[in-house]
């Protein structure tokens, strides 16, 4: 039986090699690609949401695939890594991050964490691979602010040092990051809740 993926992943080999344009792309110079792909993934969603009718959400994917796959496949000819350096890095991180699901030491079933006690789990383990000198460390400086702000928020709280945004102070900036911890503190996406309100004026 074929692997789609794998097939895919030779389609495009083969494109780098015979197709002009593909053949002179960068990581660099797909990024705006990425970022588009990305929206686009996220429009579909809310479709879906709103219509319950997620069908073009596979086609998006794939659109989002296809950027994963040119990165690998530019960086394989590099000799960087490879597809498959991805897909085992990923599944290795999904297991090491999940033991309560793949740990024959952990002593329990997948069903004895709450989803708050899983994403705690998945905090403790990433701040013990990646030490983070600074509340911002490795969270990437393209994000919205809306989304940086709840990151870093985030992350205060949980290193023991919240953040106290002002909610009656005149600056704009401290009014927006108090509005920001509201909506973490009640688990709502701020980026989203600002999308979806934004779209009901429509």
């Amino acid at each position: 039986m074929t692997d789609p993926v794998a097939e895919f992943a030779a389609v495009m080999r083969r494109l780098r090699a015979e197709c002009p344009w593909k053949a002179e792309q960068t990581h660099r110079s797909l990024v705006r690609y990425l970022l588009e792909e990305t929206a686009e993934v996220v429009d579909a969603i809310d479709e879906g949401e709103a219509s319950g009718d997620f069908s073009h959400l596979g086609e998006e994917l794939g659109d989002l695939l296809l950027q994963v796959v040119f990165h690998a496949v530019i960086a394989e000819q590099r000799g960087d890594f490879t597809l498959d350096d991805v897909a085992r890095g990923i599944t290795d991180k999904m297991i090491r991050r999940n033991p309560h699901v793949f740990s024959a030491e952990a002593g329990a079933a997948a069903g004895d964490l709450d989803a708050a006690e899983v994403d705690a789990q998945w905090q403790r383990i990433k701040a013990q691979e990646k030490p983070r000198e600074r509340a911002d460390d490795g969270i990437g400086p393209t994000l919205s602010a809306l989304v940086y702000a709840d990151k870093v928020l985030a992350r205060l709280e949980r290193a023991g040092t919240p953040a106290a945004p002002d909610p009656a102070s005149s600056e704009i900036g401290e009014r927006l990051l108090a509005l920001v911890d509201d909506a973490r503190r009640a688990g709502v996406d701020p980026e989203q809740a600002l999308r979806d309100a934004v779209r009901a004026r429509l």
